[in-house]
């Protein structure tokens, strides 16, 4: 079964321009990831959504996303434990409803 990474982001308020151009223009041939979205989720949030091959795809590329999140880190705000509330993990459910 695929496996995801979700990724919660808000931007600083002088930085959100710079934090998409930044993200938007990131490498992410990954070994593994099948599609990846971004998400505007209110003012200045955003959500990153990974679809993997597998959990093992998505743990093996940890410390690349890291250094991709090193590129625009100082655009966005802390939540209090860091700049990302980040969760992962493997599909229990996937049913595609239309195609």
């Amino acid at each position: 079964m695929s496996a995801y990474s979700i990724v919660r982001f808000r931007a600083k308020p002088d930085q959100e321009e710079a934090f998409k151009t930044i993200f938007i223009g990131l490498d992410r041939q990954f070994d593994g990831l099948r599609r990846f979205v971004l998400i505007k989720t209110g003012d200045r949030s955003y959500c990153s959504i990974g679809e993997w091959e597998s959990y093992d795809h998505l743990a093996a590329s940890r410390p690349r996303m890291i250094a991709n999140l090193d590129r625009f880190r100082h655009t966005l705000e802390d939540f209090g434990e860091g700049v990302t509330d980040a969760v992962s993990g493997e599909a229990v459910f996937d049913k595609v409803l239309k195609s």
